[in-house]
């Protein structure tokens, strides 16, 4: 890395709560940050990968609501917060009740954007850099918050969910419309209206639904 990811996370964020999970607070981009403004070729130019953990994305916010209201579906759990990004959903479910939580990334800046974002919170985290599609560790819940934004990425995705649930696991995915989406291969539990920005989105209000994977 050519930017120490500490360094750069505190310079270029400020701590935030999310709109519709005020509870939380992160370390965020806002309007105020340069980080807002740079193009992809300015970001690969001090070694940083398109920074998805600098936002809390609505589908990742959608889900995180739906834990802290309803702490019995972690409660107790040992949970996979999958594609982790700012570590959102992983503090969600350890803040309601999770005996313990792997945040997963392959995303190298992620490991110390969730670490500093768990510390603010005052949680503890289980962090790995690792591609887990494919796996499984007999996690009781696998969350995934907003990952439906690419077809073949969803491709991958959805036999590795189907094959989870089927085995037991209850798989929670918040998403806010994505294209690719499976609906059909899955069956609502919740449905919000979370404020975003219109510099991510193209509203300022996403329609969000928390789905639960069928087997």
């Amino acid at each position: 890395m050519r930017t120490d990811p500490e360094r750069f996370i505190l310079d270029n964020t400020a701590i935030l709560s999310p709109p519709h999970v005020p509870e939380i607070r992160l370390r965020l981009a806002s309007e105020a940050h340069d980080l807002w403004l740079k193009t992809e070729e300015e970001l690969e130019a001090i070694g940083l990968p398109p920074p998805f953990w600098a936002f809390a994305w609505a589908g990742g916010q959608g889900l995180a609501r739906y834990l802290l209201d309803h702490p019995g579906v972690v409660g107790g759990r040992n949970v996979l917060d999958f594609a982790s990004g700012s570590g959102l959903v992983a503090i969600a479910a350890r803040r309601a009740g999770a005996a313990r939580v792997l945040a997963a990334d392959i995303d190298p800046w992620t490991e110390t954007a969730v670490r500093l974002n768990a510390g603010l919170n005052a949680v503890e985290l289980d962090f790995e850099r690792q591609d887990l599609i494919g796996t499984d560790r007999g996690w009781d819940v696998v969350l995934a918050g907003d990952v439906f934004y690419d077809s073949d990425f969803a491709r991958a995705l959805v036999p590795w969910f189907r094959d989870l649930a089927a085995r037991g696991a209850a798989v929670l995915v918040g998403d806010p419309g994505r294209s690719y989406c499976p609906k059909e291969r899955m069956e609502p539990l919740a449905t919000y209206e979370v404020p975003v920005t219109r510099a991510l989105e193209d509203s300022e209000v996403k329609r969000t639904t928390v789905w639960r994977f069928l087997p």
